[in-house]
């Protein structure tokens, strides 16, 4: 198991960082009851891993005029590995494409977009989505509302199963 290879300052570090990745190194390190100088080194080693992605601000869409937030199921015509790295580089270059994540079974894609309103993004989804190389169909849905957004992975799941194997 990938989490197995952690120590559990290391996992508890994670866990933390993924609830607030702005605190200061020094309140890290008291949470995870260890000292400053080894908890940086940790995370400069953890980044330098992979484990650590990177850091963001989580900013509120609507806030900031996007009012729409809409999932697109995409088809493609072939799935050729050309074609589906080409239809992800394509998704790439979208601004209004947030998240392109390859599926298996009937759809290839599912883009979560978003939009100012909707007709910004029906004049993406018509001028560029659908016309795009090799899409052959797109079925989408508006956001209503969001119930759960947590990005990351629940630490207490991989902590109970690390307590179950060992």
């Amino acid at each position: 198991m990938a989490g197995s290879k952690l120590d559990p300052i290391d996992r508890k570090i994670l866990a933390e960082l993924q609830g607030d990745g702005r605190m200061t190194n020094v309140e890290l390190a008291s949470r995870v009851g260890i000292s400053a100088p080894p908890c940086l080194r940790r995370v400069r080693t953890l980044e330098e891993s992979g484990y650590i992605l990177g850091y963001h601000a989580d900013v509120n869409p609507r806030e900031l005029g996007f009012e729409v937030q809409v999932f697109a199921m995409v088809g493609l015509q072939s799935q050729a590995e050309a074609d589906l790295s080409a239809f992800e580089k394509k998704c790439a270059d979208w601004p209004l494409v947030r998240e392109c994540h390859m599926l298996n079974g009937e759809v290839d894609f599912i883009l979560k977009c978003v939009a100012p309103d909707l007709s910004t993004f029906q004049r993406f989804l018509t001028e560029e989505l659908t016309s795009a190389p090799n899409v052959v169909s797109v079925k989408t849905s508006l956001v209503i509302r969001c119930a759960k957004d947590e990005p990351g992975v629940p630490f207490d799941v991989l902590e109970d199963r690390l307590a179950k194997s060992a």
